[in-house]
């Protein structure tokens, strides 16, 4: 009994750590810096999405906002379908689209070399040398957003925590707030595409 308990506390143990820090290789895809914050008052596209379930605390801080191309939308797509899959409520997708926004843009980030952080791959960037999965799996959109999910579902009381509090209990980022500014893109990728 007490390795099966030790073997899960080294699993948590291991996601906090996979978070580990993101800062090299976003450099590169760094946008043009935040928009000012606004409340969360945007109309959700497809009827059936409640934006309040979305940013149940409204924006934390100054939003940022980036044009996707169909890679980023497609990306957007496969984490909200992933979410779907895994039983969760839209507010686990913006919290998920919200995190891959910081991490990587919403690329499918390969290794990059010498900006790469460590071995940080994907969506989320997580680490194979972390416990993530292997590099094959991590830059799976379907099985990132199903690992960082599962992390994302260990965080006691995840579903009322501002998101960017959520996020980092996953991510163990040096830069914890950072998540807080794509909540408003992410909850309108969420409310256009959840019924789609």
């Amino acid at each position: 009994m007490n390795s099966i308990i030790r073997k899960s506390v080294l699993g948590v143990a291991g996601l906090a750590f996979a978070g580990g820090v993101f800062a090299g290789p976003i450099a590169a895809h760094a946008d043009t810096g935040p928009v000012a914050g606004k409340a969360a008052v945007v109309q959700a596209d497809k009827p059936g999405v409640d934006m309040s379930k979305l940013i149940p605390h409204g924006v934390q801080g100054a939003q940022s906002k980036i044009t996707l191309n169909d890679e980023q939308t497609g990306n957007a797509k496969a984490i909200i379908a992933a979410t779907k899959k895994a039983g969760l409520p839209e507010r686990a997708a913006v919290i998920s689209i919200a995190t891959s926004l910081q991490e990587s843009k919403l690329e499918n980030l390969g290794h990059l070399g010498d900006a790469n952080d460590h071995d940080s791959l994907g969506l989320f960037q997580q680490r194979p040398s972390s416990g993530w999965g292997t590099p094959e799996q991590i830059t799976n959109p379907e099985y990132a957003t199903m690992a960082f999910e599962k992390g994302l579902k260990q965080v006691d009381g995840w579903q009322d925590m501002p998101l960017t509090e959520a996020a980092q209990t996953v991510q163990v980022s040096a830069y914890p707030d950072a998540y807080a500014q794509w909540e408003q893109q992410a909850a309108d990728l969420v409310a256009a595409n959840w019924n789609s």
